[in-house]
């Protein structure tokens, strides 16, 4: 099905070349691009007549931290506003229930917009206090900047829709959330099960410190995420420990066993293990224990050859203890490729938006934040990253499932500057900027550049085609998907339950309210920025 669609637009991109009309693909005149220019124009006042909405939304979600699969409240909050915008949602996607999909608008082509919507654990943070200072200790919040996204894909995607409907331009605005991005366990499950089948392009959007883009295969991993099982037999462990089968013995055999690996693994190789379940208490020997492995490499068949070592060696250590073992993939994500098309116009959007300005305050907060963490305190970004081509050897680092969907239809990451240089991510830290002005602002240039780019691939069938043309023919040539999931895998949707269970609670006593406070800063009784301790 995908293929025919591909043709239909290259088809389109050759007759409007051909013929010097849109009519025979569109029923529309092609635009001038003086035309384009105009609905740029329009796009960008209706994203800063939204600023507001924007600012509402990333302190909301902000507010909400919810962490991976348990993002209910945050799902809950975006959908009801593009409902309540004449969106079509349809829930649950994917045997996700925090998935979702809203779509406005008919035709070809489709764009797609996504966003990640997760937090992560222990990163409960009073936004706009340059030092660590959480509103609930041990907590889950939004460490990484997952508030923001959305915002920025729901304004842009406002804007577009007031566009194409005055001016009756065809095609399929779709918004999507990346559940459980920081497990990397949605978006595989999303690409598996077909929810991307009928789009053309893919514009997903993360959190950066610069506003930027990229094409070909950035630094990085692709990754399984997997949990290994071992199953004994319980015993008192000095009354009769003979009569036990340890099954932490099998998840300690395997750790040995792997890091012993790791001397004879690529250099590109990044493997890391949590034991989630290591037994109930001292004198009983355990007869259950859980090991937990992210296993990263740079292309499909090392992240293929390195799982199949991983699962040969769960299998010895369960033989050398006597026990048995079970797995369970947890997620995967594929090493990322973009399009370098698409990443060209977005840029040359990138250009005409430029980076916010940033005022005494926000640069101040920014370099004390940096010297909280103890980075460069070089303060917020005042000049645009050139589009560079990719590097011929591109490093190894983290992951990220967007890769999942770079394989299955022409996509590109936008980053947006709403937080700090010099972080460490997944941090306390990076949560400090992430319900202040500088997010607000970094929001809305972000979105500008995704109503921008969205604009071009609506109004102009030979950049999809040019796009297609790439996917096809130029990204495929060094490698091809290799999906990780099998029919049977399914979502891990019990994880976090017990942690929001515990956490929400006392969360829902800071949740965002926008009818009584103009920013969440207000609410919180922060008066932005705080640079140090009293």
């Amino acid at each position: 099905m995908k293929r025919m669609r591909i043709s239909r637009i290259a088809l389109a991109a050759f007759l409007a070349a051909s013929t010097s009309t849109y009519a025979l693909a569109n029923e529309q005149k092609p635009m001038t691009a003086e035309q384009v220019a105009n609905l740029k124009t329009r796009a960008i006042a209706g994203i800063e007549s939204r600023a507001k909405l924007a600012q509402e939304m990333t302190d909301s979600i902000f507010s909400f931290g919810e962490l991976a699969f348990q993002e209910v409240e945050t799902s809950k909050y975006i959908t009801d506003i593009l409902e309540e915008s004449g969106f079509t949602v349809e829930r649950g996607v994917a045997g996700l229930p925090t998935g979702w999909v809203a779509k406005w608008g008919s035709g070809e082509p489709v764009i797609a917009l996504g966003s990640d919507i997760d937090g992560l654990p222990k990163t409960s943070q009073k936004p706009g206090v340059a030092y660590h200072d959480p509103m609930i200790a041990g907590a889950p919040g939004h460490g990484e900047g997952h508030n923001s996204g959305q915002a920025v894909n729901v304004v842009a995607a406002l804007a577009l829709k007031d566009i194409m409907e005055k001016d009756k331009i065809p095609g399929t605005i779709m918004l999507w959330p990346g559940v459980a991005e920081e497990l990397l366990a949605g978006k595989a499950y999303m690409v598996r099960d077909g929810v991307f089948k009928d789009v053309d392009a893919v514009l997903f959007t993360h959190v950066g410190n610069n506003l930027q883009t990229t094409w070909g295969q950035p630094n990085g991993t692709g990754m399984v995420s997997v949990e290994y099982t071992f199953s004994g037999e319980s015993a008192h462990s000095a009354g009769a420990p003979w009569r036990g089968r340890s099954a932490l013995d099998g998840v300690e055999l395997m750790n040995i066993a792997w890091n012993m690996k790791r001397e004879h693994l690529r250099p590109e190789q990044r493997s890391h293990y949590v034991i989630p379940d290591g037994g109930d208490q001292p004198n009983v020997v355990p007869s259950a224990a859980t090991v937990w492995y992210f296993i990263r490499e740079q292309d499909f068949d090392n992240i293929s050859k390195n799982f199949d070592t991983a699962n040969t060696i769960a299998e010895a250590a369960a033989k050398m203890s006597s026990t048995t073992v079970s797995r369970q993939i947890v997620g995967t994500a594929a090493p990322r490729h973009f399009n370098r098309p698409m990443a060209e116009a977005a840029y040359a959007n990138i250009q005409k938006v430029g980076l916010p300005t940033w005022n005494e305050d926000e640069q101040a907060f920014a370099k004390a934040v940096q010297k909280t963490v103890k980075a460069k305190e070089e303060g917020l970004a005042v000049k645009l990253k050139e589009l560079q081509p990719p590097l011929e050897k591109p490093e190894s680092g983290g992951s990220d499932d967007i890769g999942d969907i770079s394989w299955v239809v022409p996509t590109i990451t936008v980053n947006y500057p709403s937080n700090i240089p010099g972080l460490p991510g997944h941090h306390w830290s990076n949560a400090m900027a992430m319900a202040t002005p500088i997010a607000h602002k970094g929001v809305v240039a972000g979105s500008k550049v995704v109503a921008m780019t969205s604009i071009d691939l609506l109004t102009n069938p030979e950049l999809l085609a040019k796009a297609t043309d790439y996917f096809q023919n130029e990204q495929q040539k060094g490698q091809k998907y290799v999906p990780m999931l099998s029919a049977d895998d399914k979502p891990q949707i019990q994880k976090n339950v017990e942690i929001m269970a515990t956490y929400r609670p006392e969360m829902q006593k800071f949740y965002y309210d926008p009818s009584k406070y103009p920013t969440y800063l207000d609410q919180l009784g922060i008066k932005f920025p705080v640079l140090e301790k009293k």
